[in-house]
Parts: C-alpha cells; sequence; structure tokens
C-alpha cells in the first residue's frame, strides 16, 4: 500500500499529522478504532465518595457478578484513571479512560471476569479554557479509599488489584504506586510525562507487575524527553514490559490520528489499549503479549 495521498486528504479537510512525514512505505493513517464505543455504559453503576479535601468523587463501577460471573470465584479489580478534562464528560469518561471496551463480554472472557473502576476528578473548565483540579497528590488518599470500599463491598470476589491510566492518568497512576507500597499487584502507566525516580523504580518493580506504555512520536509527553533519560533503568526493572512502539496505531492497522483541534493521535495510546493491542483479527500487536492486556492481566492474576 503507497504512502496517503497528503495533497487529497487535505482538500477533504482531513487533518494531515506532522508526523506524517516519517511513515514509511505501505504504512497509513487511520482516523478512527475498530471498536464502538458508548454502548457498555448501562453496565456500570454510579456512586458517591465523599471528600472534603477534593470535594465529593464521583465514580463508576462494573460488578463481573452482577452481570453473571460465577459469584463464588475471585476477579481482579482494575482501576481506570482519565487523563485531564476527561472528567468533563461524566459517564462519557468510561469511554475516554479505556475502562469501557473491558467490560464486554469477550474482554470479561478473556480475563476471566474483572471488576472496574472509573474514578472522577473534580475538574472545572475556566472561561479561558484551562482546566484545574485534575488528578493530583490530594486525590491519593480518597481514590485509594473508593479502591479499599469496591474490595470491602466484595470481599468474597475480589482477587489481584490494578490500576492503569493515561497522560495525566499515567502520572496519577505513578503515584499511587509510589504512594501505597505493596498494594497494586499490577499496573499500566499509560504516555505518561512523570516517572518516578530510580529508588522509586526499583521498589515499584520489586512489588508490582508493570506493562509501561509510551508511543514514540507521543505529541504531548515527547518520548525523547519522557522515556529516553530513565530508559535504561526501565528495560532493566525485573517484571516489567516496557512497550514502546514506534507508531500508536488503531485495530486497522493504520497509524493512528486524533485532530481536536491540535493533533494528538501518538499520544492517545490509550486507544490501542483499550483495543487490547491487538489488530482487528485478534492479531497481537507485541510477541510478549499474545493475548493482549487481557492476556497480560490473567498472567498476572496467576502468578
Amino acid at each position: 500500500m503507497a504512502l496517503p495521498d497528503f495533497k487529497k486528504l487535505t482538500q477533504d479537510k482531513t487533518a494531515v499529522p506532522q508526523w506524517a512525514q516519517f511513515l514509511k512505505e505501505g504504512q497509513f493513517i487511520s482516523y478512527s478504532n475498530s471498536y464502538t464505543s458508548k454502548i457498555y455504559f448501562d453496565l456500570f453503576d454510579k456512586y458517591v465518595y465523599p471528600c472534603e479535601e477534593t470535594g465529593d468523587i464521583r465514580y463508576y463501577v462494573f460488578d463481573p457478578v452482577k452481570h453473571g460471573a460465577d459469584p463464588d470465584k475471585k476477579y481482579p479489580v482494575l482501576m481506570w484513571l482519565h487523563g485531564a478534562s476527561n472528567s468533563l464528560m461524566e459517564e462519557g469518561c468510561i469511554m475516554c479512560c479505556g475502562a469501557e471496551q473491558y467490560a464486554s463480554k469477550k474482554y470479561q472472557e478473556q480475563m476471566s471476569g474483572a471488576y472496574l473502576i472509573v474514578p472522577l476528578a473534580n475538574e472545572e473548565r475556566l472561561p479561558d479554557g484551562k482546566i484545574l483540579g485534575t488528578w493530583d497528590k490530594v486525590h491519593s488518599k480518597p481514590v485509594k479509599a473508593i479502591f479499599d470500599k469496591v474490595c470491602e463491598e466484595n470481599s468474597k470476589n475480589v482477587g489481584k488489584k490494578f490500576v492503569m491510566g493515561a497522560s495525566s492518568g499515567g502520572y496519577f497512576t505513578w503515584q499511587l504506586l509510589e504512594d501505597w507500597a505493596g498494594y497494586f499487584d499490577g499496573a499500566i502507566p499509560i504516555s505518561s510525562f512523570y516517572i518516578p525516580d530510580d529508588k522509586a523504580l526499583e521498589r515499584i518493580a520489586g512489588e508490582t507487575s508493570l506493562l509501561i506504555a509510551h508511543g514514540k512520536h507521543d505529541e504531548m509527553a515527547p518520548y525523547e524527553e519522557a522515556i529516553v533519560p530513565r530508559l535504561d533503568k526501565i528495560e532493566s526493572l525485573p517484571g516489567c514490559i516496557p512497550f514502546f512502539p514506534e507508531w500508536v496505531y488503531n485495530g486497522d492497522g493504520g497509524v493512528s490520528s486524533v485532530f481536536y483541534g491540535f493533533e494528538m493521535g501518538q499520544h492517545c495510546m490509550i486507544n490501542w489499549i483499550q483495543h487490547n493491542l491487538m489488530f482487528d483479527g485478534d492479531i497481537p500487536c507485541d510477541e510478549r503479549l499474545p493475548q493482549g492486556v487481557t492476556g497480560w492481566i490473567k498472567s498476572v492474576c496467576n502468578k
């Protein structure tokens, strides 16, 4: 397949990313995900956690037992952390943070069931467009308390604990791992500019299985700045899979472009995570992840 016809795309008013110049013969740009969104929201129940420090925190929970899973078995608990401004979408945040497709019958079967938690930061958009209230250290204690609450209310069925998030949610994933030593069994920090120092990384890797995901053409958290200075340390961590692909793709095999006033397709690794790091036809994107993210979660649960 030839390179995209950039002149035609421009005439059709389709965004052509600056990074398109680096595509090689046979690569093409993809502007949409293969999976269907906004179809699993009804499977999540909404709750509110009272909190004076941050304001009451809304959160959503998918309960596998409520939706047909064996009431006598244990299931992993996955907390998904959204990126900046996404909480303004309310239930739409379930999609944006990456959790929605993991409530699907297919993904639930691949994981042998899982609880899903989606907390929302109390974000506010000012008239000038600035966003206030996104994830910060002050959220660490109440968000951990939400995780505890869900586990306590479902203690008979709770298995291993996971946390994952992209962009500012990636930062907050690291923050929770730093603050709550030994609490999480698995974690997926995604497209995060922030990475803990070497000592913290060593401690975290000794307690938690890690899948660290970051694209090399990330528009908002440049790989050369966020990852390269820490690459040797990350690659030396035991039990860690550093997933740093040259390109972030959609399920159709096209290089991902997402244009909302500015290009951020390569920053949106979460879309590929929500596609289970698989191409259409259940073709794995990495030989280390033959069953994708759901398979990785199941492998951590079986340790």
